[in-house]
């Protein structure tokens, strides 16, 4: 029997009707399967040292977030905010608990112990132990509200890893079931920031489907496979490149456990990672490790749509 071929609509209709859409991220394993997976990229990476220093940070991450408080929106909240198909905690306008500096300042702790660490890192580390807290709240302000101006690049990835662990917290709590869809769908249903990469899981019951990861506060939700997460561009604008393949698409680039999904509607391009190809890809992580691939896609004339938390690297289109 001829097996009928489904059309994008139909696959979208599937989805939002039979495919879990979310993935609530697990607060007890996120940044301790984060740190193992930085430290095993480090090994073979030309930019190991930095891996290695933003696994010192990721486990200080694991440590805070055990006991870090989070108050969720109420249900009243939450119900209007999903009347509107808003995130129900937005990362521009949810209330940050103030332990969130407290955590940035184990942080730099923890990075200040490391032997051997560069007097730039040590000098960022110190500055921000010794910064403010309402210079703290401002920087944190214009990186929540992803806007450019006013940001230390070298110290936007220690200030991202303490906010990551105050919006962990707040995602955590929520079920799956409880998030709906808001009308962006490129961003975090839950605090509205936008994708670091997307993964292709294995598990079941999610074995095949695409999730985007978010750089913020690591909930994962589903996009179907072959589309533009920046602009929703589909089919033969999309193709795959790879380390081994950066500027055509080919059995190298399909072989690839990290792959960076390009877009020729808007130029731009993000990382897909497939855990069929490496069960340990992890979606901060790799992204950060696959640097390479990064530039020679800005050679190829191709823009991030979104930058790493850990690397300062603001949308280019």
């Amino acid at each position: 029997m001829a097996q009928r071929i489904l059309e994008p609509g139909e696959i979208e209709t599937l989805a939002a009707h039979s495919i879990p859409r979310v993935r609530i991220p697990d607060r007890t394993r996120l940044f301790a399967k984060r740190a193992e997976r930085l430290r095993t990229l480090a090994a073979t990476s030309p930019i190991g040292d930095y891996l290695r220093l933003f696994a010192v940070v990721a486990d200080a991450q694991h440590a805070a977030v055990a006991d870090f408080p989070a108050e969720l929106p109420g249900a009243a909240q939450i119900e209007m905010a999903q009347t509107h198909r808003m995130p129900p905690i937005a990362a521009a306008s949810w209330p940050r608990a103030p332990q969130w500096r407290a955590t940035l300042q184990a942080i730099c702790a923890a990075a200040a112990r490391q032997p051997h660490l560069p007097a730039p890192i040590v000098q960022i580390t110190a500055g921000l132990r010794d910064a403010a807290a309402d210079e703290l709240e401002a920087q944190a302000d214009i990186l929540l509200g992803a806007r450019d101006g006013g940001i230390d690049a070298a110290a936007a990835p220690f200030l991202m890893a303490a906010l990551q662990v105050n919006w962990l917290a707040l995602a955590s709590r929520f079920a799956a079931n409880e998030v709906k869809p808001i009308d962006v769908p490129g961003l975090c249903p839950l605090c509205g920031s936008l994708p670091v990469s997307s993964i292709v899981a294995t598990q079941t019951p999610y074995q095949g489907y695409r999730y985007l990861h978010c750089a913020l506060c690591a909930c994962e939700w589903h996009m179907v496979r072959v589309q533009c997460s920046q602009c929703g561009a589909a089919g033969k604008d999309i193709a795959y490149r790879s380390l081994a393949s950066a500027t055509a698409a080919g059995d190298a680039a399909i072989a690839a456990a990290v792959r960076a999904e390009t877009c020729e509607h808007c130029h731009s391009y993000r990382k897909i990672l497939y855990q069929e190809k490496d069960p340990g890809v992890e979606p901060v992580a790799d992204d950060l490790a696959s640097i390479a691939l990064d530039l020679l896609l800005a050679e190829a004339g191709y823009a991030r749509a979104s930058g790493n938390p850990l690397l300062w690297q603001p949308a280019q289109g």
